[in-house]
C-alpha cells in the first residue's frame, strides 16, 4: 500500500515494478545485478484518481506519462534494489501528492483610485527629472 495523502492510497497490485540493469559507471556490480527500478502506475485505469486530478497529474508528469496514461518512474541512483525501490515509490507519491492539490481560483482585482493616482504622480516626477536633464537651448 502506497499512502499518498490521508484520503488517497494506491494498492500494491496497481503498481508494476521491473528491475533492470543500471546505466552508467559502476564496475562489475552494475554489469551483473539488476538494481535499477522501473515503476509503472496506470493512472488512467486507477479508480483512486479522479478526472481533474488525472489532468493535473498529466501536466505535472510530462514525458514520464505515456500516451495510455501510465506513469513510468525510473530510479537508479542507489546501489541496491531496495533503496531504488523506496526512491521510486517516494517519487511517485510526491508526484501524486502534488497532483492532488487543487489550485486556487484566481479572483481578478483592480487597482484602487489612490494606487492609480500614485502611479500618475510617479510618472510625472520621472518625466520632470528627465526633462531637467535635457540640453539647455539659448534663445537668440
Amino acid at each position: 500500500m502506497l499512502d499518498v495523502t490521508p484520503t488517497l492510497s494506491i494498492a500494491d497490485d496497481e503498481l508494476v515494478e521491473a528491475f533492470v540493469r543500471s546505466p552508467g559507471a559502476g564496475g562489475q556490480n552494475v554489469n551483473t545485478v539488476a538494481t535499477a527500478v522501473q515503476l509503472r502506475f496506470d493512472a488512467a485505469g486507477s479508480e483512486e484518481i479522479s478526472a481533474p486530478m488525472f489532468l493535473r497529474l498529466k501536466r505535472l508528469a510530462g514525458r514520464r506519462m505515456t500516451a495510455d496514461g501510465v506513469v513510468v518512474i525510473e530510479a537508479h541512483a542507489h546501489r541496491t534494489q531496495a533503496a531504488n525501490r523506496r526512491d521510486a515509490r517516494a517519487r511517485l507519491a510526491d508526484l501524486l501528492r502534488a497532483a492532488a492539490v487543487e489550485p486556487r481560483t484566481r479572483r481578478p482585482t483592480k487597482p484602487s483610485r489612490a494606487a492609480k493616482q500614485k502611479r500618475v504622480e510617479q510618472k510625472k516626477r520621472t518625466g520632470a527629472l528627465k526633462a531637467a536633464r535635457a540640453r539647455v537651448r539659448f534663445a537668440d
